[in-house]
């Protein structure tokens, strides 16, 4: 942990401040300036240690750093960049509520992650099918550039893989096992920059601290607001909290993206901006292209929000508008062409394809034409955690500021896509995820708009804020309705409890707007509403919470990791580290293991534990993930259960442990070059004539590594 942290202070974090003062002016606290020198370490490093890994050098990474201190020690005009000129106080109680927003994450991420996640085996091979994913492209980042699919060798990987090249580099430069860094240290430095980020963007749109606390307390805390009992992740699923740790990429891409829509805020303003703020943008936007698939659109339909919004104003675009167009659609066709190599990864157009699946989980039946109904539930929910956007409209000159427009967009964006797009993981959410932080910013200030229009006093803020609070309890509480649903229900009492509420509206909005005048009543609402978010998207994450803690997989959104009764293989990190420590990184090795213990009929083919222990590249392991596993995919089908594409290599892979013989394993190593055996025997279909043609060198438990023979030793 000490190596760690210290690594993240030196080799990130002070070059990115060195850096942010030096090109990026403004007056910020020195918490604000770490959070955003932190992010853009992380982007200088990856971009760094992808050419690093790429002429075989890969802690050549350490050279980011080193000349920045170089430059900003030698070049006299930069040495002042080593003091803060531009301090901002902050209130006190500003720190204090970052400091608890952080121990929240952190505690959260305890129980939540840490104590549902062990980093021994045999505990460690329970946990959610995509931990093994994610640590199996740590490992390729490690070896390989540019990186393939370690689990089906010589399929190309087009997925946005910079997590795994930033978590790569930190394996070298600290020597922590990637293992740890992930299920436990990479992503703390995040979620505490991410906190400040969001705080920093509330406060740069609504000029105000309470913005800023607004807009950082409903980043970490609201969501798809649910109004039922019981564990309802299904409904509510996603969430900085519950995304944190099971999606990196996620987490990344967050990251990144706040500074880089901050300082754009800055660029395309009425006023310009120092254009040496181009430098750090440009950085941000070259690792956003392969942090996170979702984020550059996202932002192009941000910035042609804004260009609307500045065309019909002023029948002309703004030059620095116009640049961020352009690079941003240029870091989008990249990332499409070269990273991703145009594969749809399972992306399709589906409409309310999310809504369909939540409805079928929660009810058990077909939903037919529920759909609707149900998306309406999902749109109301998410009225009602960001309600105060809605205040906007008390000043719609605010919808033309462009840090307004820019936010709109995004949100707009995300939002669509969740209900319109469909993917086999429900990855379409993503869009409405990186979305959440900047609907946050405009729900705060909106809602700002609206109480300083109608003078409301702050108790009587306070009031209806806690009679929000009170209500999303007595609905939930009183309509008494538990997802999943008992088999029979009938499927109509999800609506229950929004039928009362919007009752509740209506008649609270009647009788206020006859006793204090319709402004009034429209900001008492608003506030009411707001607050009904926090409660109403927690009590559902603690449910959920304290029915997995201690039993299956962390997330309530996934099947469950592994069922009490399915029996981990015994010795599985032992061997694979030993055939990790006794093998080169470019050795091919044949496996048996293709499925998710206990999901064998049919085969959920999302295992990826054996190339992500051993770090080395599997004939065929898991092919679920894959990009043309995924192009096949359509809606209807199940993607972890297709059959493997290429039948003779997935027979002959699989004929080397259930019926070696000398010509199947002559083939593998001629054919397709495999040096090395990786034989899980729990499932009592590996011969005992594996032996005859290849050399066993090493048991552990239930797994057994052998050397083909002829191979080199």
């Amino acid at each position: 942990m000490a190596v760690f942290f210290a690594y993240v202070a030196v080799g990130l974090t002070l070059p990115g401040v060195l850096v942010i003062r030096a090109l990026y002016a403004g007056s910020r606290t020195l918490v604000e300036e770490i959070a955003l020198g932190l992010a853009l370490g992380y982007a200088m490093e990856i971009l760094l240690y992808i050419g690093a890994r790429a002429v075989g050098v890969p802690r050549l990474v350490v050279a980011g750093p080193l000349t920045v201190y170089v430059l900003f020690l030698a070049v006299p005009s930069l040495r002042r960049y080593w003091r803060s000129s531009r301090r901002l106080a902050a209130p006190w109680w500003w720190s204090w509520l970052l400091a608890l927003l952080t121990v929240l994450l952190v505690a959260w991420s305890g129980i939540k992650f840490f104590g549902t996640h062990a980093v021994t085996w045999p505990d460690l091979g329970a946990t959610g099918h995509d931990m093994p994913f994610h640590l199996a492209l740590i490992s390729e980042l490690r070896h390989h550039m540019p990186p393939s699919v370690p689990m089906v060798a010589g399929e190309p990987l087009f997925y946005h893989w910079f997590v795994y090249a930033h978590l790569a580099a930190a394996s070298h430069l600290t020597g922590v096992e990637p293992l740890i860094l992930l299920f436990r240290l990479g992503m703390l430095p995040m979620l505490a920059a991410l906190v400040v980020l969001a705080g920093l963007t509330g406060r740069r749109v609504t000029g105000s601290w309470y913005g800023a606390a607004i807009t950082a307390v409903g980043t970490v805390s609201v969501g798809v607001t649910s109004l039922y009992l019981g564990a309802n992740g299904r409904f509510t699923w996603g969430g900085l909290p519950d995304m944190a740790w099971t999606s990196p990429t996620q987490t990344l891409g967050a990251l990144l993206f706040a500074p880089l829509v901050l300082i754009l805020i800055n660029l395309i303003g009425p006023r310009g901006y120092d254009p040496r703020a181009w430098g750090p943008a440009l950085v941000l936007l070259m690792a956003i292209t392969g942090a996170k698939a979702t984020y550059l659109p996202l932002l192009l339909a941000g910035l042609t929000f804004v260009a609307i919004v500045q065309f019909v104003q002023r029948r002309r675009l703004s030059r620095n508008l116009v640049i961020a167009f352009a690079v941003t659609t240029a870091c989008f066709l990249f990332a499409q062409v070269i990273l991703f190599g145009l594969a749809k990864q399972g992306l399709v157009v589906d409409l309310f394809s999310f809504t369909r699946i939540a409805w079928g989980e929660l009810t058990g039946v077909d939903p037919g034409g529920s759909v609707p109904g149900l998306a309406a539930v999902h749109l109301l929910s998410w009225a009602i955690s960001w309600a105060g956007t809605f205040g906007l409209l008390v000043r719609p000159r605010q919808l033309a500021r462009p840090a307004v427009a820019l936010l709109l967009g995004i949100g707009m964006a995300g939002v669509g896509a969740a209900l319109v797009l469909g993917h086999p993981g429900r990855s379409q959410l993503f869009f409405f995820w990186g979305a959440c932080p900047y609907l946050t910013a405009l729900s705060a200030c909106g809602l700002l708009a609206l109480l300083r229009r109608a003078r409301v006093a702050p108790t009587t803020t306070a009031l209806w804020a806690a009679l929000g609070v009170l209500t999303a309890y007595l609905i939930s509480f009183f309509c008494d309705v538990s997802i999943p649903l008992a088999p029979g229900q009938d499927g109509g009492v999800l609506y229950r409890p929004y039928w009362v509420l919007l009752a509740a509206i209506v008649l609270a909005g009647a009788v206020l707007t006859v006793l204090r005048g319709a402004l009034t009543a429209a900001t008492l609402l608003v506030v009411a509403c707001t607050a009904i978010g926090l409660p109403a998207y927690w009590h559902a994450r603690v449910l959920s919470a304290l029915d997995a803690f201690g039993k299956d997989d962390v997330r309530p959104d996934v099947q469950p990791a592994a069922e009490p009764s399915i029996r981990i293989p015994q010795g599985g990190l032992t061997a694979a580290r030993w055939l990790r420590a006794h093998s080169d990184p470019d050795d091919l090795v044949a496996t048996n293991v293709h499925c998710r213990w206990g999901r064998e009929s049919p085969c959920d083919s999302t295992s990826a534990w054996a190339s992500a222990l051993t770090e080395r590249h599997m004939l065929v392991e898991g092919w679920a993930y894959t990009a043309t596993n995924l192009t096949r995919w359509r809606p209807g089908l199940t993607q972890e259960t297709l059959p493997f594409w290429d039948s003779r290599r997935l027979s002959l892979n699989d004929a080397a442990f259930r019926a070696p013989t000398e010509r199947v394993m002559r083939l593998l190593g001629q054919d397709y070059g495999v040096r090395w055996l990786f034989a899980e025997e729990s499932q009592g279909e590996t011969s005992s004539a594996i032996g005859d043609f290849a050399r066993l060198r090493f048991r552990s438990g239930d797994y057994a590594v052998y050397r083909l023979t002829g191979s080199p030793a």
